[in-house]
């Protein structure tokens, strides 16, 4: 007999969060750099909805704009007008180290004795606190709870006669994942850690001068061309026209590319790896109809990010493909209020439920991830009362057992469902007639086209508590927050 889960309060999203989305561009004639950037960042929206900001230098003055926010409402005409210059760097946000407070809004922007310094960071740090400690002995005052605050202050406080200098000096204190832009007074600067944890690559602005951006799709909503990865280890300058790259912390031996950037973080039409993120999914749906199939009438996906999956199950496993469930894609963050009634409904107020297409059926629904199970089971059920006979839920990835410390929030490990209740168990309590995770290898043949064990580049920790760099000092999310209450 199975067990259903009471949907008594609204839902919680299930899905991971990336940190955010980080942006940086320079050209020579510093017409629409404040418009560049807004629309690059919008581009990047997917990656956070907590905040965003844009810092523009214009070679002697930097301004800065954040608000919390999306992007569109952060960043009206009256907004962007001041923000005038050669050079900006944006950010948009959702927080993994630190609250969503408005201290915590990145980019950050202090005035050095080298002139402005502002920092936008996406990744998370794990020796963050010792680093903290050690700004705060050196009589540092701190005003936010986010490990990229730590970053700008370090920098500002490092020697040497250029910013690339003083990165050079200070990137080797770094233990964990970071892609980051800086924005001097006449420059922009872009760097990734050896290890490649996040995304970040290079293009060329068709009108001049260069961009940088966590995905490639933002770059090619500004029109860039000659698009390139940024290398683990490699610092990048962009002044007006000129664009220097200089590889100034040698890769690590095994890279630790995160996995979750195809399985569900970048936009499908990115490209990272040298790989199509939606030919990617389309790929871990082939492999999971090969693994786990079923006797069923429909395959439907969880919107959006498992839309390719299911066209890739469905082609395989040649069951029908079709819309079951259609996702409320404004919904956001909401301060009202719920009735009694409408808190009931739960996981109605983001998805609805196609009779049409349900009902007397069979189905197969394929999700991306199953983290916490605050979803799932409503979702079941949700298909269910929608007249469904059978479900079958099918996960692109393998069951996460582990908390990321490299700029996901999944929570922590007791918080994961998959690391105290078996498959099995999961079954029942999210009331599914059959629940089937993507294998490691099969998830990794799928990503990286080629059979791996040993994770091969790429990072697996949340499913595997293999983490390519010891965890041992990394701390809870709101670990800072106790002081700056």
């Amino acid at each position: 007999m199975t067990h259903r889960i009471p949907v008594t309060a609204l839902p919680v999203d299930d899905s991971p969060k990336d940190e955010c989305g980080v942006l940086g561009l320079s050209t020579p004639h510093g017409e629409g750099v404040a418009q560049l950037s807004f629309f690059g960042l919008f581009a990047l929206q997917h990656r956070g909805q907590e905040a965003a900001g844009i810092a523009v230098s214009d070679g002697k003055r930097a301004r800065v704009h954040k608000e919390a926010g999306l992007v569109a409402n952060v960043f009206t005409p009256e907004a962007l007008a001041p923000l005038t210059g050669y050079h900006a760097i944006g950010h948009t946000r959702y927080s993994t180290t630190g609250s969503n407070a408005d201290r915590n809004i990145q980019p950050f922007l202090v005035e050095t004795m080298h002139g402005p310094l502002a920092l936008a960071h996406n990744g998370n740090l794990v020796n963050a606190p010792a680093l903290r400690d050690e700004l705060l002995n050196r009589g540092f005052g701190l005003t936010a709870t986010s490990d990229s605050e730590v970053l700008t202050l370090m920098l500002a406080a490092a020697g040497g006669q250029t910013w690339q200098e003083r990165l050079e000096r200070t990137l080797p204190a770094w233990k964990g994942a970071f892609s980051l832009v800086l924005l001097a007074a006449d420059q922009v600067i872009a760097v990734r850690d050896p290890w490649g944890f996040r995304p970040l690559s290079i293009g060329r602005l068709p009108h001049g001068g260069h961009a940088v951006a966590s995905e490639t799709c933002a770059l090619s909503t500004l029109g860039c061309v000659d698009i390139d990865e940024v290398r683990p280890g490699e610092m990048v300058t962009l002044m007006g026209a000129e664009v220097h790259r200089s590889q100034v912390l040698a890769p690590q031996p095994r890279g630790a590319r995160c996995t979750f950037e195809f399985v569900y973080f970048s936009r499908p039409d990115s490209v990272w790896d040298g790989r199509n993120v939606h030919h990617v999914r389309q790929r871990l749906g082939v492999q999971l109809a090969h693994e786990a199939p079923a006797d069923a009438d429909v395959v439907i996906p969880v919107p959006d990010s498992s839309i390719p999956a299911a066209i890739g199950y469905s082609n395989q496993s040649g069951i029908p493909f079709n819309d079951g469930l259609i996702k409320n894609r404004y919904i956001g963050r909401t301060f009202i209020e719920p009735t009694q009634d409408i808190r009931e409904r739960g996981v109605a107020l983001k998805f609805n439920a196609l009779r049409e297409n349900l009902e007397g059926k069979r189905v197969v629904m394929i999700d991306d991830s199953l983290v916490r199970g605050t979803t799932a089971g409503p979702l079941v059920k949700l298909v269910r009362d929608a007249g469904a006979t059978e479900v079958h839920v099918r996960i692109t990835c393998p069951p996460i057992t582990h908390a990321c410390h490299f700029g996901v929030d999944m929570g922590h490990d007791g918080d994961l469902i998959a690391g105290h209740l078996s498959v099995e168990e999961i079954r029942e309590h999210i009331g599914a007639d059959s629940l089937a995770f993507l294998s490691l290898d099969g998830m990794m043949l799928a990503v990286a086209e080629r059979e791996s064990s040993d994770d091969d580049g790429y990072c697996n920790a949340c499913f595997t508590g293999r983490y390519p760099i010891h965890v041992g000092d990394a701390q809870a999310k709101l670990s800072f927050e106790g002081v700056l209450a």
